[in-house]
């Protein structure tokens, strides 16, 4: 399993009359968007266009910094994406990662430090891609 992220932009930021250093947190979390992917064994078999990436790394971020990280699920609610869009479960052979809109397909299990790993590396790739637009990242907690 891989994440992937691409195609950064600001969707409505400009519509809302705002710069990125004096946009809120929310605005941040939810205009800033990109194309993530999941790519299991070379083939991709989950993408999104326009997706708030920045929101997705802040809450996958706060999961992993909680006490329930390698215990619980992690399901994105997010103020702009339908609930459970993005889902991380555990299972008996791994954690797998799913969503709604595609009930009947999960990834490979995987090892926790896997996950972890593969987490990190994607918000390395987020904070890469908003710094790239010459916003500074440091509004994403550390994972």
């Amino acid at each position: 399993m891989q994440f992937v992220c691409q195609n950064f932009g600001l969707s409505d930021m400009p519509r809302r009359g705002l710069t990125p250093q004096e946009a809120p947190l929310e605005v941040l979390l939810l205009d800033i968007d990109a194309e993530p992917s999941i790519w299991e064994q070379g083939r991709e078999v989950w993408s999104e266009e326009a997706f708030p990436v920045a929101e997705l790394a802040y809450h996958l971020a706060l999961w992993l910094q909680s006490p329930a990280a390698g215990h619980e699920d992690f399901e994105l609610d997010s103020m702009q994406a339908e609930e459970g869009l993005i889902r991380i479960v555990a299972s008996d052979e791994g954690w797998r990662v799913g969503s709604i809109f595609t009930p009947d397909f999960w990834t490979a299990p995987v090892g926790w430090e896997v996950l972890v790993a593969e987490i990190k590396q994607f918000d390395r790739a987020v904070r890469e891609g908003i710094a790239a637009m010459g916003i500074d990242p440091a509004f994403i907690p550390e994972p």
